[in-house]
């Protein structure tokens, strides 16, 4: 070898070095940020991955995964992800419409086999895309655990189940528009609620994740935490993980309510940030479609106008709120629920997006439209000014 080539593999390695120093001082500087928010917010587990151009280029975890035995939460290890879950309830409806069995202008009273109507406006039908889009005037007042509080044959005073306004002219956030999509999914591809979401999205994106807590390895749990101000201590929500006693006399078609179609998915960071690159790809992960580019494009396209700030499509939220990444705007969808509070949330034209999955934490302040939780938001920031900016 000549010098001259000498000096040009000297210098190429010098780069290299260099090119590490930096990325290894950024991931530090990331995490020691990381680290220090979940001091302030007194997160007890912090699950987090950062995607660009359709790879993950970063994925850790902090904290604990279980507080009485001091386990250390790892990257792998599963979250029940609470609202996150109604975007998979949302992908198989549009399956289904694909594979015209379903369509959005369809009564849900002949697609769920009981009466489904607002007693305030009795002449006007509930269709399938007000379930989507929280339009339906259904709220939550009797419940959504089950179908208990809206089954006329079980709650003859159900109509506190529904709002005064007439169906498709106003927006409610309500669990139970997915209770009922659950029921939807069954009778429509006559497959148990768990194994649909199983056959026709976990399984085709190869992800370790699910609804049935029985077809997933229980070891990986990670314990939720709930934080009381009052004591300065957590308590574990053992319910996150809980197996429905009606799993053993199940009713197809009707049951589904058992499995939290709008809450209970569990997964881990890593597979949820697959998800999301399916979701930024418009319905494709590597050489895998999971529904048409038409159906994608339908469902993250906002059909409702909530504030300057945000809208809302099927089962996913487009935010610019200024708290998070300088008001870019970020599709997808959060989630909170006893003990955790979870976001998936990418922006489509820089092609990067963010997981963050917490468990334990200072309670919810609310602060403005975008609903965003302070964790989540706080996460997403360091993680933007360290990986994306």
């Amino acid at each position: 070898m000549n010098t001259f080539q000498k000096c040009k593999t000297h210098l190429l390695l010098l780069l290299i070095i260099m090119a590490s120093v930096d990325v290894y001082g950024q991931v530090a500087k990331a995490e020691k940020e990381l680290e220090q928010m979940m001091k302030d917010m007194k997160v007890v587990g912090l699950s987090v991955a950062v995607v660009k151009d359709g790879a993950i280029i970063y994925n850790n975890a902090f904290g604990l995964k279980n507080i009485a035995q001091n386990t250390k939460l790892s990257t792998d290890d599963t979250f029940r992800i609470a609202s996150i879950s109604k975007s998979f309830c949302a992908i198989a409806i549009m399956q289904l419409i694909e594979a015209k069995k379903l369509k959005l202008t369809d009564n849900v009273s002949d697609l769920v086999g009981f009466k489904v109507v607002n007693p305030n406006f009795p002449d006007e039908v509930i269709t399938l895309k007000m379930l989507l889009n929280h339009t339906s005037s259904i709220n939550d007042t009797a419940g959504w655990g089950t179908l208990n509080g809206i089954d006329p044959a079980k709650n003859k005073g159900n109509n506190k189940c529904y709002s005064n306004y007439k169906p498709g002219t106003g927006y409610k956030y309500c669990n139970t528009n997915f209770t009922l999509l659950g029921v939807v999914i069954e009778r429509a591809s006559g497959l148990r609620f768990d194994n649909y979401i199983k056959q026709n999205i976990v399984e085709p994106l190869g992800l370790k994740a699910g609804y049935n807590v029985d077809s997933l390895d229980q070891s990986k749990f990670t314990s939720l935490y709930e934080y009381n101000t009052k004591t300065d201590t957590f308590t574990e929500a053992p319910i996150a993980y809980k197996r429905s006693k009606t799993w053993d006399n199940y009713q197809l078609g009707y049951s589904a309510y058992s499995f939290a179609p709008t809450a209970g998915m569990k997964i881990s960071a890593p597979d949820l940030a697959k998800y999301m690159m399916m979701l930024m790809n418009d319905g494709m992960y590597q050489d895998v479609r999971i529904m048409s580019k038409k159906s994608a494009k339908l469902m993250k396209k906002p059909t409702v106008e909530l504030s300057d700030e945000e809208g809302y499509a099927f089962a996913i939220r487009n935010i610019k709120s200024p708290r998070i990444i300088d008001g870019d705007l970020l599709v997808g969808h959060t989630g909170s629920l006893t003990g955790l509070y979870s976001a998936m949330l990418y922006n489509p034209k820089g092609k990067y997006g963010f997981v963050v999955i917490s468990s334990g934490s200072l309670p919810d302040n609310n602060e403005g439209p975008s609903r965003i939780r302070k964790v989540l938001a706080e996460g997403m920031n360091i993680l933007h000014k360290n990986f994306i900016k």
